[in-house]
């Protein structure tokens, strides 16, 4: 595939994503994504960590 054909799947699939309706599994892609990153470090980036105040 050249690099215009590539780039103008992608935009399609951006567009769709984009303007889709919102139809997607937003729970599923976070735990994808959550396994993508390792898990462990996900909730770090939530702020879920105990911070103590004083």
């Amino acid at each position: 595939m050249g690099r215009g054909r590539a780039k103008a799947k992608q935009v399609k699939v951006a567009r769709r994503l984009k303007y889709g309706g919102g139809d997607g599994d937003l729970e599923r892609l976070r735990r994808e994504l959550e396994a993508a990153a390792g898990g462990d470090d996900a909730s770090a980036d939530r702020g879920d960590d105990d911070v103590a105040e004083g």
